[in-house]
């Protein structure tokens, strides 16, 4: 592992990540558009992880999913409906909508604190209920451990359970001391066979924020670099407002570039951003402000 992380060894310049990001955020008023705000739309993995979900909330998603171009005609669908492994076998019933994935969180999610062999065995049952891909968090508590092995055996273990099937690992961006274990994290991650890497469960603050986005993002472009293997990104939680998600948008178009403009690598995981990024179309296109409320 040592020498793996040797052969992307960089210290992070917090100074200038946040200089190109204030570039980058004023920039973002310049695409911050009915055209962008369509295409974000079109990144969403929209999500559901309360802990009083069940199969209802599952059903009532993919029923939304389902009818969702009859209401909004001129709209792209989401990405993904993300739910708990306990949910993912209702969505599958009930999803009819091509081209729309099913994520499911696994591997004793948020706080991957359990045993690998049921994380393993977790992530496959939840393939083989009808998942298309899965979300798993790092083990953060040995990350921070530095037992950087032990996580990069985690994450090849879970892969190779699901084989073919996606994999977007968490980092827990905001329970990391630094943008330099932003960065390891990331690179361990690829390094094991992540299909995305992506900033945060959503249950802790801060949770995704610009400064992590960008370091995961050149991290990847340096992969990318050094493997010509694409992988996705996906900032989650937090992201509520139609600005922030152009923000992060412009950061990965500025940094990995128009490659990854595409739910096959970049995704956004949110459950107020839908309803936000629709009334925000409803201004730019009316004038008015309205409070659509469909997801």
């Amino acid at each position: 592992m040592d020498e793996i992380l040797k052969i992307y060894h960089k210290n992070i310049d917090e100074s200038f990540v946040n200089e190109q990001l204030k570039k980058i955020k004023a920039d973002s008023a310049k695409i911050h558009n009915v055209e962008t705000l369509k295409k974000i739309f079109n990144l969403l993995d929209l999500t559901s992880l309360n802990t009083t979900d069940g199969d209802m909330i599952g059903e009532e998603l993919a029923e939304k999913v389902n009818n969702f171009k009859k209401k909004f005609p001129n709209m792209p669908n989401v990405a993904a409906i993300c739910v708990y492994p306990t949910l993912v076998e209702a969505v599958r019933e009930v999803l009819e909508v091509e081209n729309v994935k099913i994520a499911s969180v696994t591997a004793g999610f948020p706080s991957s604190q359990t045993f690998l062999a049921i994380k393993a065995v977790e992530s496959k049952m939840a393939i083989e209920k009808g998942a298309d891909e899965i979300d798993i968090v790092i083990s953060v508590g040995a990350f921070l451990e530095e037992k950087y092995k032990q996580v990069f055996t985690e994450v090849g273990v879970i892969k190779e359970a699901v084989k073919d099937h996606h994999v977007k690992v968490i980092l827990e961006t905001g329970a990391l001391p630094t943008l330099n274990h932003v960065r390891i994290a990331s690179i361990i991650s690829m390094e094991a066979g992540a299909d995305f890497i992506k900033t945060s469960t959503g249950k802790l603050n801060p949770a995704a924020t610009p400064e992590a986005v960008y370091v995961m993002a050149e991290t990847i472009k340096d992969f990318y670099e050094k493997t010509k293997i694409k992988v996705g990104l996906k900032p989650a939680g937090g992201v509520a407002t139609a600005e922030d998600a152009v923000f992060f948008y412009n950061i990965v178009k500025t940094v990995l570039g128009e490659d990854w403009l595409n739910n096959k690598l970049f995704r956004f995981g949110a459950s107020r951003l839908a309803n936000s990024i629709l009334n925000e179309i409803v201004f730019l296109e009316s004038g008015q402000r309205m409070e659509l409320t469909y997801f």
